[in-house]
């Protein structure tokens, strides 16, 4: 990825998280980002071009952080690692998780979004779903898991529990903690 285009990308990011879709002014996103709004056109063709994108790299950085969380213990502790990142209160998780949030809302209103949600979430589900197959082979989750129905299953409560911790409804860590008791239920050990 350019930088300018990163750039561009972390610009969007940001004001998606910060004024929400209908809010998003591409002159403003160049302005932040520093280049023209004709260099933000040539990138990303139209503002839906940009907003499927910024899903994409919002996406994309989240999972370089689960990756992160999830680098050590059991298959199983991993997993649950990478889920409780996306409860993390750092300030770039909580970028994420309010412009994920409201890039899933607006999708309700705006079609455009619809595909490029449907495809980075399901690459979520089927990442966390391989996660799950992978602490199966090792027998720490219980073969008689369907893993990509209950990825499905994670990957949405693990949403919704980010959207009552953004709205001020849960703590993080209530959150977080509400999040590891239902994983823990959904995939339970082989023995």
């Amino acid at each position: 990825m350019t930088s300018r285009r990163e750039a561009i990308l972390r610009a969007a990011a940001a004001a998606i998280a910060e004024r929400g879709v209908r809010g998003l002014r591409v002159g403003d996103v160049a302005q932040v980002a520093g280049v023209s709004p004709g260099l933000l056109y040539y990138y990303f063709k139209d503002r839906d071009g940009l907003l499927a994108a910024a899903l994409t790299f919002i996406n994309d950085r989240s999972r370089r952080y689960r990756k992160a969380a999830g680098d050590s213990g059991a298959p199983r502790e991993q997993l649950i690692g990478q889920l409780l990142a996306e409860l993390e209160e750092t300030p770039e998780m909580v970028e994420n998780s309010m412009a994920w949030n409201e890039l899933r809302a607006s999708a309700v209103y705006e079609q455009p979004l619809r595909e490029p949600l449907t495809r980075t979430s399901r690459q979520w589900t089927h990442e966390i779903a391989d996660a799950i197959r992978v602490a199966q082979a090792v027998g720490d989750v219980s073969s008689a898991v369907d893993a990509l129905q209950v990825g499905l299953i994670i990957t949405a409560l693990t949403e919704g529990l980010a959207a009552r911790w953004l709205g001020g409804e849960l703590a993080a860590e209530v959150a977080r903690a509400h999040l590891r008791g239902a994983v823990e239920t959904l995939l339970p050990t082989s023995g």
